[in-house]
């Protein structure tokens, strides 16, 4: 037994942000039904994409055409037999498919919904069309995120998305929990803008409490006097490419840790000048001290850097790739983190996946079934939670609106 079995979510989430929150809870064992049809998965959404493939495991898949009055009508009934619906939607699409907050919790007070749109529920910029690149430029991460004197470099990940499912995973489990405190349901609005505004923390202490505008920092800290801080190029690069460079992350957080590396380096004769002797003096001379470091572990392995340097507590970690990750990382490969599906995809053959990081005691999480075509679960759902039988599915699908 899942910890969160019994539960049932209806998924009308899309590309990476609110499938991930879905996923989570599938992980945990909640009924998670998603909701796709033929005319919508194209590109990003298509089943066979690598976004869907990673972030709609653990689901039944059930088609539904919202075009057509007879499947908004099958949704609504549908999210009124659901504990959670949730959609990562601009604001007032499931109003207009009429299957919004409103007219469902009349029928099931008990009805969570979890509405994570680009920039929230209301606000002269609530109808935004957005994605990470640009909840990330809005918010303000591209800019902190940067290299000095290059604002068009920022993060090349989705990391709003991530942190946006994260946030939309706990409210609804918390939404969950006040439901058993007061026997009623809720609508939660969730802004994914306002997600990346909330992980800019010290940049706006530092704006309200001394008036100054953080600027881009690349890998050294902004507020603090730490030194050395950065990444170091090493040897054993295969070829030419860029990708194939092999770097090291070192972090000396305390005089100590510097006098450590110092040690694992050999005491070269540059590290004794006093200059270095206390994190101030390192930081006044970070370049210098940087292309000195960056010399020494170029002459070295970068899985042997970070061996020595770990071994004489320094943080330090190799900036590793897919493939040392996959194929090399001692760790990953102890605790069996990324698996092979057992079941392969229709679709796309074997598929391959990461594991829930949280490892339950007395209810484990470790049931993964493969991601689901669309419309693949039809009988399955609308025969759990409507008591519909094979012949009216079928017809259904043969009217266009269970495709």
């Amino acid at each position: 037994m899942r910890p969160l079995e019994g539960i049932k979510v209806l998924d009308f989430t899309h590309v990476l942000a609110g499938p991930f929150a879905t996923r989570l809870l599938g992980d945990m064992g909640a009924d998670v039904v998603k909701i796709n049809s033929i005319a919508r998965a194209t590109a990003i959404n298509a089943t066979n994409n690598p976004y869907y493939t990673m972030w709609n495991r653990n689901k039944r898949a059930l088609a539904l055409d919202m075009s057509r009055d007879e499947a908004k009508r099958i949704g609504k009934d549908l999210c009124a037999r659901a504990d959670v619906v949730i959609d990562n939607f601009s604001v007032g699409v499931l109003d207009r498919w009429g299957v919004g907050y409103d007219l469902v919790s009349a029928v099931n007070p008990e009805v969570i919904y979890v509405q994570m749109s680009g920039m929230g529920q209301g606000g002269p910029w609530s109808d935004f069309v957005t994605y990470a690149p640009t909840i990330h430029a809005l918010s303000g991460l591209t800019h902190l995120t940067g290299v000095e004197g290059r604002q068009d470099i920022g993060i090349g990940f989705s990391y709003n998305d991530h942190a946006a499912g994260l946030h939309g995973a706990v409210a609804m489990l918390a939404a969950i929990q006040a439901r058993r405190l007061t026997g009623k349901g809720q609508r939660v609005d969730l802004s994914q803008f306002e997600v990346g505004v909330n992980l800019l923390g010290p940049a706006l202490l530092d704006l309200f409490s001394n008036g100054r505008a953080a600027r881009p920092a690349g890998n050294r800290l902004p507020y603090d006097e730490v030194a050395p801080h950065n990444c170091y190029p090493c040897a054993g690069a295969t070829s030419d490419d860029i990708a194939d460079e092999r770097w090291v992350a070192i972090a000396c957080m305390s005089d100590d840790q510097w006098q450590e590396l110092c040690r694992v380096m050999g005491e070269p004769e540059w590290s004794s000048a006093p200059v270095y002797d206390t994190a101030a003096g390192r930081v006044a001379a970070i370049d210098e001290l940087d292309r000195q470091i960056g010399r020494w572990t170029a002459q070295l392995d970068a899985v042997e850097v970070m061996v020595r340097c770990q071994a004489a507590g320094i943080p330090a970690g190799v900036v590793q790739n897919s493939i040392d990750l996959a194929e090399n990382d001692p760790q990953i490969a102890a605790s069996d983190f990324l698996m092979t599906f057992d079941e392969p995809n229709p679709v796309i053959g074997t598929t391959y996946g990461d594991r829930l990081p949280l490892t339950f005691s007395l209810t484990p999480c470790d049931t993964y079934t493969r991601v689901r075509d669309v419309g693949e679960d039809n009988v399955s759902v609308l025969s759990d939670w409507l008591g519909m039988d094979n012949e009216d599915v079928v017809k259904g699908e043969n009217a266009g609106y269970f495709v």
